[in-house]
């Protein structure tokens, strides 16, 4: 048995929005830095910890955490569209695992996915996916959201339950650190948005002018005839040492309120990258492989890039 993280940003801009100077080379560079990591170190399960912006998980059932057995790509902002391949059998022995230790995890014959498990997915394994997954939604957006330190226990569980596959598992976390898009909340919704919340089916074409109008509006920010909420450099890195320091017990104490006042309204995002490190820790100590970050304003977003691998296999 192994276990390794690779925990990587997502962002609808990348790939539509040029977030200018050399910042766009620098990630493609860190992501090929992954890509090398990950074929050493050969997985046999690939886990994906990741949220869902309003798409596939919704009012109508919101859970904590769910894994997928089965699961299909909406299609936004050019991920994948329609079937996703799953490992439905590991993905089924891991649910089973994860009860057993007390977590109550979800899970999914017909789980749904966004960008915000595929983007990072496809950073690595191309498209269509060059090996099965095992989606698991981390709920970040949809509120009231659970205390951190069930964020870690779930995390560890999927550590622990991983052993006991005795393969190499990849950890693969999703998910932007201090960022503020727009993001709609049910409390105080009017109920036009609240039927959106519960029951989003959108077209086709409707999708896709939705994604036009939320990458003109960052196209905005990039070209300075729009403003985003700052960013908190000092609080990526806070959160980012976390993880380089291999005690993840320092979450329990991260209220939700605070993560939102310091992060911004998706910040809570980085829950995938505490599931996925708490995870790893299991295995005891672990080594950082690649540690890149940017606050890149054009984008509204800081974008990390991560990789580690428990000690015994560096």
């Amino acid at each position: 048995m192994a276990l390794a993280v690779a925990a990587l940003s997502h962002a609808p801009s990348f790939g539509n929005v040029d977030p200018g100077g050399t910042i766009k080379a620098e990630i493609d560079a860190a992501i090929a830095e992954v890509c090398t990591f990950v074929e050493e170190f050969d997985p046999e399960v690939v886990v994906v910890f990741g949220p869902d912006h309003f798409n596939g998980h919704l009012y109508s059932l919101i859970t904590p955490w769910t894994v997928g057995a089965q699961a299909e790509g909406v299609g936004d902002y050019g991920t994948t569209s329609g079937s996703v391949p799953v490992d439905a059998e590991v993905a089924r022995e891991l649910h089973a695992l994860v009860l057993e230790q007390g977590v109550e995890l979800g899970r999914s014959e017909r789980m749904k996915v966004d960008h915000g498990i595929m983007q990072p997915v496809e950073f690595l394994f191309g498209a269509p996916l060059s090996r099965p997954i095992v989606p698991v939604f981390v709920n970040s957006l949809g509120f009231p959201l659970t205390p951190m330190q069930r964020v870690r226990a779930m995390g560890e569980a999927f550590g622990k339950a991983a052993a006991q596959l005795d393969k190499r598992v990849l950890m693969l976390a999703s998910g932007g650190i201090s960022h503020s898009p727009p993001v709609p909340r049910w409390d105080g919704a009017p109920g036009t948005l609240q039927e959106r919340l519960i029951s989003y089916a959108p077209t086709r074409e409707e999708r896709a002018a939705r994604e036009r109008a939320i990458v003109t509006g960052i196209q905005a920010i990039a070209d300075g005839k729009a403003s985003s909420e700052p960013l908190n450099e000092e609080w990526d890195t806070l959160v980012l040492d976390v993880f380089r320091s291999g005690d993840l017990s320092t979450v329990d104490a991260w209220a939700n309120d605070w993560f939102l006042a310091e992060g911004g309204s998706a910040a809570h995002e980085m829950r995938s990258w505490i599931a996925a490190y708490a995870a790893l820790s299991t295995a005891g100590a672990y080594r950082m492989a690649v540690d890149r970050y940017w606050a890149v304003p054009t984008w509204g977003a800081g974008f990390g890039i991560q990789a580690a691998i428990s000690e015994d296999r560096a």
